[in-house]
Parts: structure tokens; C-alpha cells; sequence
């Protein structure tokens, strides 16, 4: 059954086109993750559905009785009411009774136990946690959530993990959280130059989808210039040769001359840069803090390696931020003294960012730091270095308040970067970053040379960026661990089994393979691979036949689910045959290495 359908959506913000013509189904159950680079729409589309925004074109239609409950990034409360009174402001007057106890119950599952405090009196995070309480609390048949894991803490994102699989109504939502993405996403929707692609399955599927994919296109593009230069060849014949040419083999070489080509999506570029740093780093020395009467660090004392990969942790409030600013320089121990090296230079990248002048243009902005940079390819212009971040030249001369959160984010890492620093604190860098960004900025951590430090909920990010875990626990202890935080997570909950079991399922299929000793097409494989690129275009002509027909019955609900259906069993068709396609190309390379080797 179909919940909610967009049909032919446009929209156009900051004269930058960022939703052209594009059309969203949603059905009973589906739980949906909406990824894309920072600035393409994501937040947009979200509010479109949630009916917060209204699209320049096309139309949105919801099932009658269908009701919506929506977490944008900011949560919208009244300053002066109180936490619980917040919570419950959208519910029916004659349900508030009855779901007072089930929205104290989901605060308190939440970290929040005083219900009678005033919301303009919460923290950031404790802000974030009571928007997730009122939007979990109303009663919904489509929960939309922007960046729902954004300013929690680990805890909180695993007890929000929970909650959203005992969830029975259907999920969009806009997350970077990949491992988040992979617990709760049944289907991924990328959002890309203003179309939106879909694929089924979690994450992990995506990326292989998308692989496989981009990998097809790769093949027929290949297979689709060997064509055209013998085609080419043709056409050029003297004139008595082409006497008999015909007239739709002359058509067909227009067609492939004009052919829309694949185009290589645009990456972030990261380059490793930083200034020496020296034997002495960082030294941390039987210091402690306590702010509001509530002790924070208690008496810690570390040496911090040239080498190091910190990943710290803890409750939102428990001090992670203040340990940061207290190396900083921005706040002072109570007891205790820091000892910064004479080499060092700290790159910080603050939670909020630094503030920024809205007036101000990207370019003048990156420009306050250095015109040039110099990096391992030699010198490069402040312009370039935007271009790298994917701010086109156009888009360096905007102003900063025509940017998204996310891409304010991406120039103030850029900002950070260009100062060359040989130790980088990061503060919550995760939040708003696009996941493309974050897997660049994940690879440019690892071949730093220098010390990185990261407070991060992202248990990826930390999976990927760290060797030692530092858990805070509120109460002024800071506990040490070895390894990322899977390592971590073995050691303080318990949860070995599962990686154990994912390990030896991937020593199952890698000894499956080896085993494989067929290293010669069979008489009815070679037709098969012979006519597999053919075959899979064929479907995707079919599946793009049937999304003009859907265009066209918008209105036709029963004609509509009959054409969804009939899609579903062709994009089933097409999965097949691309698994067909990896099977056989595969084989096809092995007998042709055996051949030359």
C-alpha cells in the first residue's frame, strides 16, 4: 500500500536547482535512508514529504488518515514551556493523559529525568534528545528523521537504534550514521544533481549496488566506443562504398555519437598535509576540572605519542569538549598543568565551527588563512583548494549564507586543514558531513602524520580512525582502551559473538571461492556471456518504459501499484542478471590471467 507519492517534484533554493523533476514512493513498511553530498537536497526533500515546504512544482499526495511525525535538525520547541508539557504540545488533548507515562518513559530511556525543566535550560544535546522524545511519541504512520543522530552520544544513538526497529510504520530518514544506516535501512535513496536513485537493501548493499553499477556502465561504455570507431570506419567509405549504406545503420551511428556518456562523479580530494612535529607533543599532567559544582576530570595524566589515534567517548556533559578546550588553551585546569611542545600546532575543528560572516564570500573566507598551500604535489591557490572540496568556481563566490549546514562545515574543515597543523583535535566532526566527505576525510586521517585527537558518536568514523578509545563516565574517570571502538565495544559490553560470527561467514565464502576450479566457459556460459550486456539493457529499457507509464496514471492508484509491482519483479530480473554478469566477467578475467601467466 502506498503511503505517500511525490510525483515530478522541483525545487529551486538560493538559484541553485536542487530537487529537478524527480518523483519518491513511499510504502507501508519501507524503511528508507536518504544519503547524498552535503547542499543536494537531502533536508529539502524531508520537509517537502513532512509538508513543511512546498515544492515549485509537482505534487504530493498522502493516503487519506495517514499521519506524519517529523524530527527536523533543529527541533522546534517554545523557550519557556517545560520539557514534558514540549514533548506532548502536537498531541490530540484527549490522548495526553494517556501517553504522559509513555513519554516519560521514553525521556527517561532518553537521559532526560527532570520533566518540569524548562527547555530554554537544556543542553545541545539534551535539545536534540527531547525533539527524538516528541517525535517518537506522536502517533504516526511515517516517522521522517533529519540527522537524527546528530549532538547524541554513543549510548543514546544505540538506545534510538532500538527504538526504531520496534517502530511498525514506515522510516525516511536523512543520516550519515553508517552503521545506523545498516540496522535500520531496508532501501538507500541517493540524492545526486538534483535526480534521486534508488537502491534496495541497507548500506552495505548500496555500495555494492553502486559498484556494480557504475562497474556496468564502465562495460557498456567500453563495449559502446569499440562500436562507434567501427562504425566510424564505416561512414567515412568513399561514396561508391557507401552506396548501399542504410538509412537505420546511419541513424544507429548518429545515436551512438551523441550517446550520453557516464560521468564520473566528482570526489572530494583530501591531501595529507602538516608541519613537523617534534619529540615533545602534549603532555597531560595530574589535571583536573569540575564546572558547575560537577567534577569533570579527575587527576588524569597521559603522554601523548607522535602517533596517536584517540577516539574519546562518553555521555553528552560528561567533559570531552572541556579536555579539548583545556588543550586548547581555551579553558584552564583547576589542578594540574598541560605542557604543549615548541613544535606543536593544534588544528581544531569545533562542534559548532567558528563563527562565520554570512555576508562574507567562500573564497574571501578560505583566503584569511592563505592564498596558497603548499601540499605533497606542490603549491596550490586557495581556489583550487575549494575546488577540491567541491566548491565550484561559481559556488567560491557565493556568500557563506547561501550555503547548507553541511557545506559550512566542509569550508571550516577546509580552513582547519590549510594551516598545516601536526596535531588535529576534532570535536564531534561527523555531524552534518555527508558520507562521502566523511570516507575522504577518513582516508586523509589515515595517512597523516601527525596526532589526531576525535570526540565522535560515529562508531564507523571511530572504527576507522582509531587505535585507542578514551571513555569518560561523567563522574571525572577517563578509562583507557586499545583498538577502535568495536575493540571497545567487545571489551566493555560484551558483544563478541557477532563479529566472530561475520568473520568466519567471510572465511566460509573466501575458502568457497578458492575452492572454484572451473577456469573454462562451458558452451552455453560463452553464448550467455556473449549476450549478458545486451540482456541487462534490455531491462533497463523496460524499467525506464515503466517509469514513464507510472508519470503518466499519477492519479490511478490501482494502475499504479500494478506498474510498482510490475517494476519490483524487472528490478528482481535485472539484480539476477547483474549477479550472472559479475559471476561470468570474473571467470572470463581468471581464464584469460591463466592464459598469459
Amino acid at each position: 500500500m502506498i503511503l505517500l507519492s511525490a510525483q515530478n517534484i522541483s525545487k529551486t533554493y538560493m538559484e541553485r536547482k536542487i530537487l529537478d523533476d524527480t518523483s519518491f514512493f513511499l510504502n507501508e513498511g519501507d524503511k528508507v535512508g536518504i544519503i547524498g553530498i552535503n547542499g543536494t537536497g537531502k533536508s529539502t526533500l524531508l520537509k517537502i514529504l513532512a509538508g513543511r515546504e512546498e515544492a515549485d512544482a509537482g505534487q504530493i499526495v498522502r493516503t487519506n488518515g495517514i499521519k506524519i511525525s517529523y524530527l527536523p535538525q533543529i527541533p522546534e520547541f517554545e523557550e519557556n514551556g517545560t520539557v514534558l508539557n514540549q514533548i506532548m504540545a502536537h498531541l490530540p488533548h484527549d490522548l495526553k493523559e494517556a501517553k504522559e507515562f509513555e513519554a516519560k518513559s521514553i525521556l527517561g530511556k532518553l537521559g532526560i529525568t527532570e520533566f518540569n525543566k524548562k527547555i530554554n535550560e537544556l543542553s545541545g544535546g539534551e535539545r536534540r534528545r527531547a525533539g527524538i522524545a516528541a517525535a517518537l511519541i506522536q502517533p504516526s504512520d511515517i516517522l521522517l528523521l533529519d540527522e537524527p543522530t546528530n549532538h547524541i552520544d554513543n549510548q543514546t544513538v544505540l538506545l534510538l537504534e532500538e527504538q526504531l526497529k520496534k517502530y511498525r510504520g514506515a522510516i525516511v530518514m536523512v543520516t550519515h550514521d553508517r552503521y545506523f544506516l545498516n540496522s535500520i535501512t531496508k532501501k538507500i535513496i541517493e540524492v545526486d544533481n538534483g535526480h534521486l536513485f534508488e537502491y534496495d537493501g541497507n548500506y552495505s548493499v548500496y555500495l555494492e549496488q553502486k559498484a556494480q553499477r557504475e562497474a556496468d556502465a564502465e562495460a557498456r561504455e567500453r563495449k559502446n566506443r569499440t562500436l562507434y570507431r567501427q562504425e566510424l570506419e564505416w561512414i567515412k567509405r568513399g561514396p561508391r562504398a557507401r552506396g548501399t549504406k542504410s538509412k537505420d545503420r546511419i541513424e544507429r551511428f548518429y545515436e551512438l555519437e551523441n550517446r550520453e556518456k557516464p560521468v564520473e562523479t566528482e570526489k572530494l580530494q583530501l591531501q595529507s598535509v602538516s608541519s613537523r612535529l617534534g619529540k615533545k607533543t602534549i603532555e597531560l599532567e595530574n589535571i583536573s576540572k569540575t564546572i558547575a559544582g560537577k567534577k569533570l576530570i579527575n587527576d588524569f595524566s597521559y603522554i601523548i605519542p607522535r602517533d596517536a589515534r584517540i577516539g574519546i567517548v562518553g555521555q553528552n556533559g560528561a567533559g570531552k569538549s572541556t579536555l579539548i578546550k583545556m588543550i586548547t588553551g581555551q579553558l584552564i585546569p583547576d589542578n594540574g598543568a598541560i605542557t604543549i611542545g615548541e613544535t606543536v600546532k593544534i588544528g581544531y575543528f569545533s562542534q559548532e565551527c567558528e563563527s562565520m560572516d554570512p555576508s562574507q564570500r567562500v573564497i574571501e573566507y578560505i583566503r584569511e588563512t592563505a592564498d596558497h598551500i603548499e601540499t605533497p604535489d606542490g603549491t596550490v591557490t586557495a581556489a583550487k583548494m575549494l575546488e577540491r572540496f567541491l566548491f565550484t568556481s561559481e559556488l567560491q563566490w557565493n556568500r557563506i549564507e547561501k550555503l547548507s549546514g553541511g557545506e559550512r562545515k566542509r569550508l571550516c574543515l577546509l580552513k582547519v586543514l590549510m594551516t598545516a597543523p601536526n596535531i588535529l583535535l576534532l570535536d564531534e566532526p561527523t555531524n552534518d558531513l555527508d558520507i562521502a566527505t566523511l570516507t575522504i576525510l577518513e582516508d586523509y586521517l589515515d595517512s597523516f602524520s601527525g596526532i589526531v585527537i576525535s570526540i565522535s558518536h560515529d562508531r564507523y568514523f571511530l572504527d576507522k580512525i582509531s587505535t585507542e578509545i578514551w571513555e569518560f563516565d561523567g563522574s571525572g574517570t577517563i578509562t583507557r582502551y586499545n583498538g577502535n571502538y568495536s575493540d571497545y565495544e567487545q571489551k566493555t559490553l560484551h558483544n563478541d559473538s557477532k563479529t566472530e560470527n561475520i568473520k568466519a561467514q567471510t572465511e566460509k565464502k573466501s575458502k568457497s571461492f578458492n575452492g572454484q576450479k572451473k577456469l573454462k566457459f562451458s558452451f552455453n556460459e560463452q553464448r550467455e556471456f556473449d549476450t549478458i550486456d545486451d540482456d541487462i539493457s534490455k531491462l533497463e529499457e523496460q524499467i525506464e518504459e515503466i517509469e514513464s507509464e507510472i508519470a503518466g496514471c499519477f492519479s490511478d492508484y490501482v494502475k499504479l501499484q500494478e506498474l510498482l509491482d510490475k517494476k519490483e519483479t524487472l528490478k528482481n530480473e535485472l539484480s539476477d542478471k547483474m549477479e550472472r554478469w559479475v559471476y561470468l566477467n570474473d571467470l572470463a578475467e581468471r581464464i584469460a590471467a591463466e592464459k598469459n601467466s
